[in-house]
């Protein structure tokens, strides 16, 4: 069995070490390069500057391919080309194509076009320009050249990162590598923490030769990794999909909102959320996903009492009879936001976040989940977390999507 050819990642940026830019690349390259059989064995952020040189440097002798994302733009911070051209004994060559294109770009928007960005026109003698359709800076490809491995800049925004990659960089990998034959699959689950999942799994798992185990936890999921040759693999994928059936979200590392939205899509169906503790969570994951809005009707944060009555409808004894936070109210909020939506599916949460509030009977922490279906029973649970606000409103948003999940199934 061949092993995934080694990649190392680059990051650089001094606002990336400030924290003033959270640095998302690694999960989007890891992702995306995986199924090329290339595998990230290391990731290094380092400052703008001259310090790029030292990490190519100590990344070239245990790699065939090394990414290296920001530093190509206009200012003079931005020499990631003129490092790259150094190491690689390369002249660095006036491209009239890429700067036409950037001053078409700057005409198009109306902006000034200053002395500094024709620097982001030069290329390495003999490198491949990747265009930006999202910015000015063209990413680059060098071939490898004696003691320095195959080299891929790329910009540093993700916005223009992540289409050059995946329209011109992933199609010029596929080129230089041979047929890998490792596979993986990632499984996306939810209700069950990591350790009980291995003890379900675990020991079956690591048993079937040249298979590699892995788990991911968040708050709220699990994923469960495995990767080695085609057979060894579709063992692992029959013993998970047994044992784990109804935890798995998606066999394919989807996030559970993109999974709903597809189911809903699949039975024509539609959703209405109502929030309370989660304060419009639920509809903002969902929104984020492209299409919801084939699926999703509307939603409604109903902190107060007054406004679930006012907005949905829920009856005022019911709120002082058993408060904002029960079964009964859970229900009501769902039912009201079905019967407000004309939706097929309709999901309420009501809570207490904390840190104050909670009583003994119900401690902060408690989080009713409602659903309601046209035609249907509503149903209603009853759940606890105690932790942090956001995290509290975070794995509540979580279990919610699950019980819409499994209510689609069912």
């Amino acid at each position: 069995m061949n092993s995934l050819a080694r990649v190392e990642v680059i990051n650089t940026g001094t606002e990336l070490l400030f924290g003033s830019v959270v640095n998302t690349h690694l999960s989007y390259l890891g992702q995306s390069l995986f199924p090329l059989g290339l595998r990230i064995q290391r990731q290094t952020t380092v400052p703008d500057g001259a310090v790029i040189r030292d990490a190519i440097l100590e990344a070239a002798p245990r790699s065939e391919f090394i990414l290296v994302t920001g530093g190509l733009g206009p200012t003079s911070d931005d020499i990631t080309r003129e490092i790259v051209a150094e190491l690689t004994g390369r002249s660095l060559e006036y491209d009239e194509t890429i700067f036409a294109r950037i001053k078409e770009r700057f005409a198009r928007r109306g902006i000034r076009l200053t002395d500094r960005i024709s620097r982001q026109a030069y290329v390495p003698q003999g490198a491949s320009v990747m265009p930006n359709d999202f910015g000015t800076a063209p990413g680059l490809y060098v071939p490898a050249k004696e003691k320095v491995p195959h080299l891929l800049l790329f910009p540093g925004p993700p916005r223009e990162l992540q289409p050059m990659l995946e329209n011109y960089g992933i199609p010029l990998l596929r080129g230089l590598l041979e047929d890998s034959d490792l596979y993986a699959r990632v499984f996306r689950t939810t209700g069950l923490g990591e350790s009980m999942i291995e003890e379900i799994v675990g020991e079956r798992l690591t048993s079937i030769p040249e298979l590699e185990v892995g788990y991911c936890a968040r708050l709220g999921e699990v994923d469960v990794r495995i990767i080695g040759s085609r057979d060894a693999v579709e063992a692992g994928e029959t013993l998970v999909c047994t044992e784990l059936a109804q935890y798995i979200v998606s066999a394919d590392a989807k996030d559970i909102e993109q999974v709903i939205l597809e189911k809903l899509k699949q039975k024509r169906a539609t959703l209405a959320v109502a929030e309370s503790c989660t304060g419009g969570l639920l509809a903002d994951r969902i929104t984020n996903v492209p299409g919801a809005s084939a699926v999703f009707l509307e939603g409604s944060v109903v902190y107060s009492n007054e406004a679930k009555t006012r907005t949905l409808g829920v009856p005022t004894d019911l709120l002082s009879s058993f408060g904002a936070v029960s079964e009964e109210v859970a229900k009501a909020m769902a039912e009201g936001a079905l019967n407000r939506s004309g939706a097929s599916f309709a999901l309420s949460t009501t809570g207490i976040a904390g840190p104050e509030g909670g009583t003994a009977e119900k401690p902060v922490g408690t989080v009713y989940l409602g659903l309601a279906r046209t035609g249907g029973k509503t149903e209603a649970e009853k759940l606890y977390f105690p932790m942090d606000r956001r995290s509290f409103k975070s794995i509540a948003s979580q279990y919610s999507l699950n019980m819409l999940r499994r209510g689609i199934d069912s």
